[in-house]
């Protein structure tokens, strides 16, 4: 059962034990698993796992595994609790959990291992071999990127030398990492983030005006300045919306070729509105939703240098604004908003 567990939880280290982040590099890392095993109760498998994986070089590329071999040793306790039922081998599959995290996203994985059949002597330690396939996985984040072992279960079957079932029959075993070790077994960089600042405009198309854009760029991040569109309303009457667009929760995206595109997700706040120049809006005044908006690198594009980059993006109702709260939305809310803005690295 702990064989089992043991070769499981390998397996998922194979996924990702080693620690420098390079492409085709082989890994072989030893650990201790506690599993519960019928008749003798909590028992110590020592697990290696030698595998080989590829690392993408920037986000949007792929992680893979290959090459997995993993081998338990079953202590001579568990090898004569198996002999005392009868049971001339053992065979059986697992599942084992680790969680995945590449910048903002937390993936949960389930990966499936094959225990094989392995022949038990009468006693002394003996080594069972499992193998697997890992899915390969696609890693859509710039930064740290880490990957985290988990719990395993086990499903085992001892059989008699005829092939018939012991008195265990089939049983299901859960392993934990025993204290002490680092359940990290792979920790690195993707495509560090290039920093880059902003200039540009965004246009309302509702007001009918333009606004400065500044501020910075880091990975899949915009982080812009507060700024200020002048507008007429009824083509007279003259007014002013400071605008504040900042990241609302996670950023993501992905490399195109030498560019990318950014699913920006930004809150947008209106901390002043006037009209003839009076205030006519409350400090809270701000957009009632997330502003979702893909900004997507134009032609002449390099992550050395930067370039133009470019999206579109509507604005919902407003809230929070006041008494002329409804007023205002009737003013800003529309789609087709464009950000048209140029990147410099730095």
């Amino acid at each position: 059962m702990r064989i089992a567990r043991s070769l499981l939880a390998a397996c998922v280290l194979a996924l990702g034990v080693a620690t420098p982040a390079a492409a085709s590099t082989p890994i072989d890392k030893k650990l201790s698993f506690t599993c519960p095993f019928p008749l003798i109760g909590l028992q110590k498998l020592d697990v290696e796992v030698k595998a080989s994986f590829d690392v993408p070089a920037a986000p949007g590329g792929t992680f893979t595994t290959a090459d997995l071999a993993v081998a338990v040793t079953v202590p001579d306790k568990s090898t004569r609790g198996l002999a005392l039922v009868g049971a001339a081998s053992i065979e059986g599959t697992a599942s084992a959990g680790v969680t995945l995290a590449n910048g903002p996203l937390t993936l949960p994985l389930a990966l499936p291992l094959t225990v094989a059949k392995t022949a038990v002597p009468a006693s002394g330690p003996f080594t069972t071999n499992a193998s697997g396939s890992v899915p390969p996985v696609q890693l859509p984040n710039a930064g740290r990127t880490t990957l985290t072992i988990g719990g395993f279960s086990a499903r085992l079957t001892p059989k008699k030398a005829d092939g018939s079932f012991t008195g265990l029959g089939s049983f299901t075993s859960d392993c934990t990492l025993d204290a002490g070790q680092d359940p990290v077994l792979l920790s690195f960089d993707l495509g560090a983030s290039r920093d880059y600042g902003v200039t540009g405009s965004t246009t309302l198309k509702a007001l009918g005006a333009t606004a400065p854009v500044t501020g910075s760029f880091t990975g899949f991040t915009p982080a812009f300045d507060r700024t200020r569109a002048e507008f007429k309303v009824f083509g007279f009457v003259p007014g002013t919306a400071d605008l504040l667009f900042s990241p609302d929760g996670p950023q993501t995206g992905e490399l195109t070729g030498d560019g990318f595109v950014a699913h920006a997700k930004l809150a947008l706040a209106l901390p002043q509105v006037t009209l003839f120049g009076l205030p006519v809006a409350d400090a809270g005044c701000r957009a009632s939703a997330s502003i979702p908006v893909e900004l997507r690198s134009g032609s002449g594009f390099t992550p050395a240098t930067g370039g133009p980059v470019s999206g579109q993006y509507a604005i919902p109702p407003l809230t929070g604004c006041g008494t002329f709260t409804a007023y205002l939305s009737s003013l800003v809310q529309s789609d087709g908003n464009t950000f048209a803005v140029t990147l410099a690295a730095r």
